[in-house]
């Protein structure tokens, strides 16, 4: 079967991950496959992936979305970064904004001439110098034709696979409702033959795509894939998760803030607040992280809310056999950094880069699997960053995070940094150097040197040109209207009611 021409693609399971498969797989390559997508509505989805980043507008783009008209469906607002608040102390607040920090040259980063001038005693607050975080603070956005704000969106997950679905109903997907009783193999080769489902139907293909969320029911329970556990360095394992009644204005970002034995969030749609609580269990019981969660929720709780248990780490091989996972069935990280959505769009990318149509070979499995696992390390890395890089010692949990070995990888990049403020990435991974600098440097890891690039100038030059860019960044901002006022004109949705 592995020399067999792929035509029928079955994807198991709907969702985010589902139709975002079935959208991009149609548009792009629907006059060479047959897709056919099965789900169960009495199945819910878990829905918390409602933060997103940056790389979704190009993925939009790619599918050919209209923006406003996908933000009034999905009751979406928009998102220039995460805010977040006692990560490196209790009290203290940084943003991890979604631009540049200021400019750079060939030689050194931004931050390496703003390290300069801390030490002559100016330069304020690195946030200063990126736009998107001072747009943040003061809780104003807009589109531009031209190159403008770096920007993502909060979204109603449920409502963005409703959209998109109506996105694939004119491209010729066909849609089958029904549970999964069983996935039928071939008794030699191994390979996925077809979905058996409770009334007896039966789904054949030759690709299938398993998006069944944690239960993995093809690459897990059929192929036995095994899996990589990541909770030593990752040790959150549950999450309450509710939607609130709004009690202001929409922040442009998410915040993340940590708790006794994990954080919460908090993630403002048009019509109400999505908020969690993210805890781990071996830390905090689910009576005392649920009473902890409701007494802090700004804004009437819309229903109780419901616990969802999870391991992070990822699946030793997400491509086996005829069988490809896709969203939380491929592995999973945890929300803080909002990699939930962007994860599943470049697995859906990799797979069309890569699609086996003339018969499924070893080495197309061998690089996607390669190029998931070093994306999934990546991100990995960055979110335990905001775990290991705390000061807390107030709690059980926070004194296992600061004190815990974290992996090689990571290890590297934070010796780098605290040595030299050099940071270290490679051209395909996902979060920029001025990402992991907003980050260090917002939880405290303070370089004990940096590149001498900025001694080059004059303590006059340096202080004239850095307090033009924040002049500059001001003006821009001073423009702009309030973001709520621009949500309201450009995307406000019909029914702003809760789903």
């Amino acid at each position: 079967m592995q020399h067999q021409r792929v035509k029928k693609v079955v994807i198991a399971g709907g969702g985010t991950a589902g139709w975002l498969a079935a959208a991009a797989l149609s548009k792009q390559l629907g006059a060479l496959i047959d897709i056919e997508l099965v789900e169960s509505d009495a199945i819910g989805t878990v829905g918390v992936g409602e933060s997103t980043i940056p790389t979704i507008c190009s993925f939009h783009a790619l599918l050919g979305i209209d923006e406003a008209e996908f933000m009034r469906a999905t009751q979406a607002t928009f998102k220039l970064g995460i805010e977040f608040e006692n990560w490196g102390r209790d009290g203290d607040r940084y943003v991890h904004g979604f631009g540049h920090l200021g400019k750079a040259n060939w030689m050194a980063e931004f931050h390496q001439f703003w390290l300069h001038a801390k030490s002559l005693g100016f330069g304020g607050d690195i946030g200063e110098y990126c736009l998107e975080t001072q747009a943040l603070n003061a809780r104003k956005f807009a589109t531009s034709e031209k190159p403008g704000l770096n920007y993502a969106y909060h979204l109603d997950a449920t409502r963005y696979a409703q959209f998109l679905r109506g996105q694939c109903e004119g491209r010729g997907v066909k849609r089958t409702e029904g549970k999964i009783r069983e996935v039928r193999t071939h008794s030699e080769s191994g390979y996925i033959e077809s979905l058996l489902l409770e009334d007896g139907r039966e789904v054949a293909g030759d690709l299938f795509i398993d998006c069944t969320g944690f239960r993995a029911l093809l690459i897990e329970d059929t192929l036995k894939c095994g899996f990589e556990d990541w909770s030593h360095w990752l040790p959150t394992d549950s999450a309450f998760a509710v939607q609130s009644e709004l009690v202001g204005p929409a922040r442009p970002n998410t915040r993340a803030i940590a708790r006794s034995a994990g954080w919460r969030w908090q993630i403002p749609l048009q019509s109400r607040m999505g908020n969690g609580m993210v805890f781990c269990s071996d830390y905090q019981s689910d009576d005392e992280a649920r009473a902890q969660f409701l007494e802090e929720i700004d804004g009437e709780p819309l229903f109780d809310p419901r616990l969802i248990r999870y391991r992070a780490g990822r699946r030793k091989k997400v491509w086996e056999k005829n069988c490809i996972a896709l969203g939380l069935a491929s592995g999973f990280v945890e929300p803080l950094e909002s990699t939930s959505i962007h994860l599943i769009m470049i697995g859906i990318t990799r797979l069309m880069q890569l699609f086996p149509f003339d018969g499924i070979t070893p080495s197309l499995q061998a690089r996607f699997n390669q190029q998931s696992r070093d994306e999934l390390e990546k991100v990995r890395d960055f979110v335990v960053l905001h775990y290991k890089l705390t000061e807390r010692e107030d709690t059980e949990f926070w004194r296992y995070c600061r004190h815990m070995q974290v992996p090689a990888s990571l290890e590297e990049r934070i010796a780098l940094f605290r040595e030299s403020a050099q940071v270290h990435r490679t051209a395909d991974e996902l979060f920029r150097t001025d990402s992991w600098v907003q980050v260090m440097l917002g939880q405290r890891l303070t370089p004990e040197t940096y590149h001498p690039m900025g001694r080059l100038m004059s303590e006059a030059q340096l202080r004239q040109a850095l307090q033009a860019l924040q002049g500059n960044i001001q003006r821009a901002v001073a423009e702009l209207p309030a973001h709520q006022q621009f949500v309201d004109t450009y995307c406000r949705a019909e029914r702003p009611e809760p789903a």
